[in-house]
């Protein structure tokens, strides 16, 4: 058996890339199905580059080889050979047939990457992941995505313990063997790279559902499950036909095989995999029903099912030439997924929630020792590169690139791109080029967004000429050095913007050496470091509304009043730049509190949300988000210094300002009378009402803890839906110790055989702030439901602990650091993708204060000093500790 080359490897560069020298045009595999042991016979009909003279080299890692044969006879020993992580063979020519046979190990395999088993031995399923490089898990194959090739798969197993048999492709057939097993046979015509080979076999159940296609092609639809989760996979089901209708209208893209699967599974590495007709899906993001599912559950059930389906061209149909053009398929899905979910829901709300994420998960990536560009010019583990940057900065490109080109234009470009680029594995220069052609426009400006790391600081100053009526709005950009890039250029920063008066109405626009029409929003590009922008016919000093929509991935530093930001709260009709008015606001508060300075920010603050609060025509959903200021994790990335504890203390001081001067009475009489309305219903009132009623009664503890657990207890004893039941037992688990022990465990023992339901009682747990959370969190260890061996529960404990919990995590002693580390060390021997993406959490620790830095540099230090560390952790240890 060749095992899997642990040793530190080269660095795969951009600039080195190469076409490869072998494709493969037909691929036939055979599995003989075994937990213990799979046997895969595998048949390569193989293609040569004439101008390209290599020998066939194929990726293999942990396969033992039984046979091998070229064009019919068995190979001698002689004229192959065992290479670091695959394999060399002689005397292949154009249009050879290569045969190999090896014996894999699902049931040993915990990396949950290739071939592994799902679930106990008993009743659980196989199952595959082949994203990024898990096809070599299973046989011997160029496996790269830029080698395309159609599929025949043939499976065997035994019909009591695997009578459900799938994979990618249309069904082609199957069968009675003897011995009371049987066999099924999938084609995928369709040519497709290695990584999106899928196959799926155990005991499941189905719903299922016809579904005709715009250009007329009737699909069944299908999604499997073990027989206790089964129930919960409707509303996927209905999420997935709206997925596909909408791809249809907005996109024009219509499903392309006879039969789509989709399969829930509790042993998953990611959120889910869109293999060519076979999604298959961590049970988190597909499994929902309001006894055990929140509302954002229900949002992320419906928008992973799009994202996966959204896949089908913009992945697969259209694959990525090489891993780092990885935003192509992921940044481009990721944005098709948000409009999406924007479409289906509030288009504003889906904005403030995509922007809050990409300032708690990637600024920090950008600011930090993991920083890289959204095209990263080289890496070692392609795996670790499946990152906020890659994913979320993607996604705002491709929004900068469909907001300049508006909506038709757009839809111009990416027809053109799927045209051109069926069946082709594309680069990101082929997206741009799309685009541009089809709307006669250069794009290749947007280029430089792709290549360099950071996230660029826009300022914006502004003057008002009275006597002239002239207002004048400077723009400038700054990109700090880092990521090896010492020297950042000026990139092109699309700046939508409003002016208002004082009154709050917005101003007509006239913006100086442009056709004017007098509008009251306009959009302008930034393209070098510094721009003045002049509007005239300005009859009172105006208050700028910038990045109205979040139109860039950058941060605004203007110069602000603070009764200025609070009009902008208060009358800004852009729901998102209303939010983000009193995310400032909310910052200049803290700052204040900080500082000692004159309170002023935190009584603008305070009293505009007062205001909103008594507003009974102002959506739920809104001020619930208006209600909560920048977390804990977006306010420590403002400090050059962090000290987590004061970052807490801080926030909370705010929050205890806005109760106080909303007042008990207002906040006591708004929980009441959410709570009068409280059902199960999914409709949008019935979740906004929900969220503002956790919001409010979150509020009201900072001011009678003993009422507002009272009045939770209430609330988690007749919750109609997880969302209100959950809300209640962290409210009392965060202001009520002693009353919050018996709900915590009803919770437990009536979630026991509920994974998913147990994952949050974990997590809620992991959360509580304060030192004690680090005996907590190793108490829920020794639970009988904890095991490192599940990605999920070990994320919703320790990777909650670590990135979730400031205050917990970053204690003074370094005690939290030093459990987390020797926890990474023991899940880096049985999974190493998910210890490095927990590893992770580490990020940023330059930046804390001395006592806790030096504290988190010698856990570091000492996990990085471990000789059997894999390639995926001590890629990201290193490059923590090299910067």
């Amino acid at each position: 058996m060749n095992a899997r080359p642990e040793t530190a490897t080269l660095p795969i560069r951009l600039a080195d890339y190469r076409a490869p020298a072998w494709r493969v045009e037909r691929v036939e595999l055979d599995f003989e199905l075994g937990i213990d042991a799979t046997e895969v016979a595998a048949k390569l009909l193989l293609r040569r580059d004439p101008a390209q003279d290599e020998p066939l080299r194929l990726e293999g890692e942990q396969l033992e080889l039984l046979s091998i044969a070229l064009d019919g006879q068995p190979l001698p020993a002689t004229a192959w050979r065992l290479i670091e992580g695959g394999l060399e063979v002689d005397g292949a020519r154009d249009g050879s047939v290569l045969e190999t046979r090896v014996r894999v190990h699902p049931a040993a395999n915990t990396a949950l990457e290739g071939l592994y088993l799902s679930g106990p031995r008993e009743s659980g399923f196989l199952l595959t992941q082949c994203e990024a490089q898990g096809f070599r898990h299973i046989t011997w194959f160029p496996d790269r995505p830029d080698v395309q090739s159609t599929y025949t798969v043939t499976l065997r197993a035994d019909r009591a313990r695997f009578p459900v048999l799938l994979a990618g492709g249309n069904p082609d057939g199957a069968g009675e063997l003897e011995g009371g097993r049987h066999w099924a046979r999938f084609v995928d015509p369709h040519p497709k790279p290695s990584y999106l080979f899928a196959l799926v076999a155990g005991r499941l159940e189905k719903i299922e559902r016809d579904y005709r296609t715009a250009d007329g092609r009737n699909v069944q639809l299908k999604i499997w499950a073990e027989a206790d989760a089964i129930d919960r996979c409707h509303y996927a089901m209905d999420a997935l036909e709206r997925s596909m209708r909408w791809d249809e209208q907005a996109y024009g893209r219509n499903y392309d095989l006879d039969v789509f699967h989709v399969v829930a599974t509790h042993d998953f590495n990611m959120g889910a995999m869109e293999n060519k007709g076979l999604n298959i899906f961590n049970a988190k993001c597909l499994l929902a029903d309001p006894d055990s599912s929140t509302d954002d559950e229900y949002r992320r059930v419906e928008a992973v099912i799009a994202h996966e389906y959204f896949h089908n061209w913009s992945g697969n149909r259209v694959t990525c030439r090489d891993w780092f053009q990885l935003s192509l398929k992921e940044g481009f899905t990721v944005f098709r997924e948000q409009s999406f979910s924007a479409d289906m829901n509030s288009a504003p709300l889906k904005r403030i929630e995509d922007v809050s994420l990409l300032r708690r998960a990637q600024f920090p990536e950008d600011a930090g020792p993991l920083a890289h560009p959204v095209r990263p010019a080289e890496y070692r583990e392609i795996n670790n590169f499946y990152t906020a940057t890659v994913y979320e900065k993607g996604a705002e490109l491709v929004r900068m690139l469909a907001g300049k080109l508006g909506a038709a234009g757009f839809r111009r470009g990416t027809d053109l791109y799927f045209a051109r680029n069926d069946g082709r594995a594309a680069t990101i220069e082929d997206f741009l080029d799309a685009l541009g052609e089809a709307n006669g426009i250069d794009l290749t400006p947007y280029l430089a967004w792709y290549g360099q790391a950071g996230t660029p600081r826009l300022r914006a100053h502004g003057e008002y000429d009275a006597a002239r009526r002239e207002y004048a709005l400077t723009l400038s950009q700054h990109t700090p050095p880092g990521a090896g890039q010492p020297h950042k250029q000026a990139l092109p920063i699309p700046v939508k913007l409003a002016l208002f008066g004082a009154d709050g109405r917005l101003l007509p626009l006239h913006l100086d050496g442009q056709t004017s029409t007098g509008g009251t929003e306009a959009v302008v590009v930034l393209d070098r470091i510094e721009q003045r922008y002049v509007f005239r016919d300005v009859a009172t000093r105006p208050v700028p509304s910038l990045l109205r929509g979040y139109s860039a991935p950058v941060i605004l530093e203007c110069d602000y009043a603070p009764d200025e930001l609070a009009l902008l709260l208060t009358h800004d009709p852009d729901g998102f730049n209303r939010w983000e008015a009193g995310q400032q606001l909310a910052v200049r508060a803290c700052d204040a509190l900080r500082d000692g300075t004159p309170p002023q920010a935190v009584a603008a603050w305070c009293d505009a949300l007062a205001a909103l609060f008594d507003d009974a025509g102002l959506d739920a959903d809104l001020l619930a988000d208006l209600l909560t200021p920048p977390g804990e994790i977006e306010l420590a990335e403002r400090e050059s210094v962090v000290d987590p504890t004061r970052i807490h203390m801080l926030r909370q001081q705010l929050l205890q300002h806005l109760a106080v001067r909303i007042g008990i009475d207002k906040l006591d009489a708004r929980y009441r009378a959410l709570a009068a309305q409280s059902t199960a219903a999914l409709d949008a009132a019935s979740q906004a009402n929900r969220r503002l009623k956790q919001r409010v009664l979150q509020l009201l503890a900072l001011l009678d803890p003993a009422r507002a657990c009272s009045h939770a207890t209430v609330q988690y004893r007749h919750a109609p839906s997880m969302t209100d039941r959950l809300g209640a037992l962290t409210v009392l688990a965060r202001h009520d110790t002693a009353r919050s022990a018996e709900p915590l465990a009803h919770y437990r023992a009536h979630y026991a055989n509920d994974p998913l339901a147990l994952d949050k009682w974990f997590a809620l747990q992991a959360q509580l702030p304060g030192e004690g959370a680090l005996a907590r969190v190793q108490a829920l260890e020794a639970d009988p439901a904890f095991t490192l061996k599940n990605p999920n529960r070990a994320r919703a404990l320790l990777g909650t602990f670590a990135s979730g919990n400031p205050t917990g995590f970053h204690r003074v002693d370094g005690a939290g650091y030093r459990l987390y580390a020797e926890r990474l060390l023991a899940l880096d021997a049985l999974n190493p993708q998910i210890a490095a993406r927990l590893a992770t959490a580490f990020n940023g620790w330059q930046r804390l204060e001395p006592r806790r830095r030096e504290a988190a540099h010698a856990s570091l230090t000492a996990l990085a000093a471990h000789d059997k560390l894999s390639r995926n952790l001590a890629e990201i240890v290193g490059n923590m500790l090299k910067s």
